[in-house]
C-alpha cells in the first residue's frame, strides 16, 4: 500500500478513534484494565501500523482456508497505550447493485458480512502472550470479548493464533493471522 493511501486511511480513521465510546464499552475496558484504569503493558514492538499478510483458518487435519480470499487486505493500528483499530477485507468484493447499503439483496448482505472483519479495543502483551479486549466488532458476538493468544514477532512480521475464529471454530479450526509492519 502506498504511503499516500496509508496517510489517507489514517486521516479517515483518526476521527473514528476520537469519537465517543459508548458507556458499556468503557465499562468493559475498565474491567479489563483494572480499577485504576491503567493500561496493561504494551511492548514497543507492537505499537504502530501493520498491514495484513495472511488470515487463514487452520483445521485439525492441517488444511487451510483463506477466510478473505487470496491477498486479503487489512490495517491494524496500535497506539502506545494499546488502544487499537483493525479492519480486514477481501481484496475483491462484490458491490451492491442498487448502490445503496439499505437496499442490498440477501446474497449482497451475506458477502458484505463474510468479506470483512473490523473491531477496536485494547491490546497488551508480555514477551509471549498477547491479551486483547474487543470493545466492538463487526461480528457482534465478539463485542466485549477478551482473549489471550501466543504471538511471535520475526523482523517486521507479527503472527498470532485465534483460538475461536468467527467461522470454523465448531469444526475445530483456529485462526492464524500474519501482519507486516508498515514503514514510512
Amino acid at each position: 500500500m502506498s504511503r499516500a493511501k496509508l496517510l489517507l486511511l489514517a486521516a479517515l480513521l483518526v476521527p473514528m478513534v476520537a469519537s465517543p465510546i459508548p458507556a458499556a464499552a468503557q465499562d468493559a475496558a475498565m474491567k479489563h484494565m483494572g480499577s485504576t484504569g491503567d493500561h496493561a503493558m504494551v511492548p514497543r514492538e507492537l505499537v504502530g501500523a501493520w498491514t495484513l499478510v495472511r488470515c487463514d483458518n487452520v483445521y485439525p487435519d492441517g488444511h487451510r482456508v483463506e477466510l478473505y480470499g487470496p491477498h486479503p487486505e487489512g490495517m491494524w493500528l496500535i497506539d502506545a497505550q494499546g488502544d487499537y483499530m483493525m479492519q480486514i477485507v477481501r481484496a475483491k468484493r462484490m458491490p451492491f447493485a442498487a448502490n445503496d447499503k439499505s437496499k442490498g439483496t440477501p446474497d449482497e448482505y451475506r458477502a458484505a458480512s463474510m468479506d470483512s472483519n473490523a473491531h477496536y479495543g485494547h491490546v497488551s502483551a508480555d514477551a509471549k502472550v498477547m491479551r486483547s479486549q474487543i470493545l466492538h466488532a463487526s461480528f457482534p458476538n465478539w463485542d466485549g470479548k477478551s482473549g489471550d493468544s501466543g504471538y511471535t514477532i520475526n523482523g517486521d512480521e507479527l503472527t498470532y493464533r485465534v483460538a475461536k475464529p468467527s467461522s470454523g471454530a465448531a469444526e475445530g479450526a483456529h485462526g492464524e493471522v500474519v501482519w507486516r509492519r508498515v514503514r514510512s
